[in-house]
């Protein structure tokens, strides 16, 4: 089994499907959520796109991976999806391959970004759309966040690692 030490080293796919190359963030603070169109938190798509805006050009990358596991709220294709939060909350920041990020089929993103930092209680599972991780320049975990916390206090912590 290959050990993964860096979030710069895992494979990803865009929302059409073409791979996206996780190490060229190597040097940027990078914000992962798992995100749905069709969420109560559905809002906060605004508060990170006022983020990604405010930072983006300091090396700020928020990274959208839709997810239907939890009630169905993100029924659409990855590209349809991401349709949705462009046009209703103009997202702008890159949203990737629809994902699972819990159960026998989770993502190797998840998989490892779970690894990294346990939520509430030591739990790895991702409760909800909009859990938050926050990735150093070098690739490292420095925080996990719950649906409920808003972008703008995750923003808080990015700057510091700008």
């Amino acid at each position: 089994m290959t050990v993964i030490g860096s979030f710069h080293e895992l494979q990803v796919n865009d929302k059409r499907g073409k791979p996206f190359d996780l190490s060229q963030l190597k040097g940027k603070v990078v914000i992962v959520v798992n995100v749905a169109s069709k969420c109560g938190f559905t809002p906060q798509y605004k508060g990170l796109e006022e983020l990604y805006q405010q930072y983006k050009d300091q090396g700020l990358v928020i990274l959208g991976f839709p997810c239907n596991q939890f009630g169905s709220q993100a029924p659409g294709s990855a590209e349809e999806e991401g349709a949705v939060c462009q046009l209703n909350y103009g997202v702008t920041f890159p949203i990737m391959e629809k994902v699972e990020v819990n159960g026998d089929n989770v993502h190797p993103v998840y998989e490892w970004l779970k690894e990294q930092k346990a939520g509430l209680l030591g739990l790895r599972r991702i409760k909800w759309n909009f859990e938050k991780f926050l990735i150093d320049k070098d690739g490292k975990v420095v925080a996990r966040y719950a649906s409920t916390t808003e972008p703008a206090s995750v923003g808080k912590d990015a700057v510091k690692l700008l």
